[in-house]
């Protein structure tokens, strides 16, 4: 087998009818980060927890249901807070394992600008996939649907 890295950068944009204070603060509370971006149809949540800091960590692990590609497999996800500006910008260095092998390693910036009604977060992907199947294109298709489950949040 060729093991193979493909690097890609991806931005999901999305605008939400919230200040960004409100947005900014779906991703610093745990709770309410829990809710739209660790929970959800499809798998069962074994484990998150988040210590949002400059420095902190989060762990997001959860078991792949039925009707998806590994079903019954984990998937571990790690990030590392390495810039916060609060209610503007996270950095974070991010890598996700399904099971024990390393499939990705990435950093997301995230943006929260205001824009007069609102604000517009911008999601920077910066990736290295590693040859496993996961593409860049599923890993940005799961972003666009935690922008959808965070819009529900924020209706909330």
């Amino acid at each position: 087998m060729e093991n193979r890295v493909t690097h890609s950068t991806f931005v999901v944009e999305r605008s939400f009818p919230k200040p960004p204070e409100t947005v900014f603060a779906a991703f610093a509370d745990p709770a309410r980060a829990r809710r739209w971006y660790a929970e959800g149809e499809g798998h069962e949540l074994d484990e998150f927890t988040s210590d949002f800091r400059v420095g902190g960590k989060q762990t997001l692990r959860y078991r792949l249901g039925p009707g998806t590609p590994v079903a019954g497999m984990t998937i571990n996800n790690q990030a590392h807070y390495h810039a916060i500006q609060t209610n503007r910008r996270i950095v974070m260095a991010q890598t996700m394992d399904l099971e024990d092998k390393r499939i990705l390693a990435a950093q997301v910036t995230v943006e929260f600008l205001p824009n007069g009604t609102g604000t517009d977060l911008i999601l920077t992907n910066q990736g290295a996939f590693f040859d496993t199947g996961l593409t860049p294109e599923m890993l940005e298709g799961g972003w666009r649907g935690l922008m959808e489950t965070l819009s529900k949040e924020l209706e909330n």
